[in-house]
């Protein structure tokens, strides 16, 4: 059925948020004379005397960051969020809203700042998990704070201001609308099989193997069946984890090594520093009891055919609903194809 699948229109079915996705995959055949990225993949110095995370510069609010030697974390200088904002409730008509409260963080991977995860070494991106652990911990537990973001948005093309590798960390008093989504998908799941739903979905995939992309005793990485972007991939841990602070030592380390491998997939693809938006989905910290979720680490790069064209959310995206131009089990096949040391260490 999948070599089917491969070559005409279909729809697939997301489980965790119960949307469908129109898969197009004769799309790619087609002619390009659209927008193409300039590629800058270019080797950049270890310290930036300009750059606003070094260790040791002065950032736009004046602070100055210490002369830090592993990852750090700070409060965003210009965070979406604030933990003082005014109590507001309106409400008029249809109209509605009201203020929401929170913390916004800056994590720096490394002191480095020509590298990127899969340019680091393993004891480095461990220490990053590490402190993903710890800041959802501390982050959640604080007064009014039910949901703690961890993401990363990694080259321009996905909006980073900053080329320093680092990542951010929202925290919020409401529970984000893809939450809400996964909450309900989870729970409809648990009530009807006692079990979690990405649990059995992960043994259904380890059984057919095709989309898998790498797995260690702990984690899994694999494209999922219903992927929007091109080379979306998904990390799950096969212990179900409700949240990143469940995490043991060792597991710390198996979900660095997995994070590293398919990062270097990812530059290897094109050979560039692959762009793409990161981040992590775990349970509310709104202190209810949700035994249905399993954590979950979700990258969406843009790239499509080359290093500088990408994929467009645009048109049918925007109004109608999610669409991708190769299937799941093509862009599985591209990235299992590459070889594991990164491109830049056979140039």
């Amino acid at each position: 059925m999948n070599s089917e699948l491969n070559n005409i229109p279909h729809r697939r079915y997301n489980i965790l948020t119960g949307e469908w996705i129109l898969v197009s995959p004769h799309r790619t055949k087609r002619p390009w004379q659209g927008k193409t990225e300039e590629n800058k993949s270019h080797k950049k110095e270890n310290y930036d005397p300009s750059c606003y995370l070094c260790p040791g510069n002065t950032r736009a609010s004046g602070d100055t960051n210490p002369d830090y030697k592993e990852p750090f974390s700070f409060k965003n200088d210009f965070s979406s969020l604030l933990p003082d904002s005014p109590e507001i409730n309106f409400k008029e008509g249809l109209l509605q809203a009201e203020s929401e409260r929170g913390i916004c963080k800056v994590v720096c991977f490394s002191p480095d700042h020509s590298l990127t995860l899969p340019l680091m070494q393993l004891e480095d991106i461990t220490k990053v998990v590490q402190i993903w652990k710890k800041e959802y911990l501390e982050l959640g537990s604080a007064e009014d704070i039910n949901y703690v973001q961890i993401f990363e948005n990694k080259g321009a093309i996905m909006g980073c201001s900053n080329p320093h590798p680092h990542g951010q960390i929202w925290s919020q008093s409401s529970i984000p609308t893809e939450i809400l989504k996964k909450s309900l998908k989870f729970r409809e799941y648990w009530e009807q099989h006692k079990n979690s739903i990405l649990s059995d979905y992960l043994e259904q995939e380890l059984e057919a193997g095709e989309r898998i992309l790498d797995e260690n005793e702990h984690f899994v990485s694999l494209i999922p069946y219903w992927a929007v972007w091109p080379f979306e991939a998904m990390i799950i841990p096969k212990r179900q984890l409700q949240h990143i602070g469940q995490l043991n030592e060792a597991e710390e380390k198996a979900f660095a090594e997995i994070i590293k491998k398919l990062t270097i997939k990812y530059d290897n693809l094109f050979e560039t520093s692959f762009p793409y938006s990161s981040g992590i989905h775990q349970i509310p910290t709104d202190g209810k009891y949700y035994p249905e979720w399993h954590f979950h680490m979700s990258f969406y790069p843009p790239l499509l055919r080359s290093a500088t064209v990408k994929k467009f959310m645009v048109g049918y995206e925007m109004f109608a609903g999610p669409q991708r131009d190769i299937t799941a089990e093509q862009a599985a096949a591209r990235l299992n194809d590459l070889p594991e040391e990164h491109y830049s260490n056979r140039i």
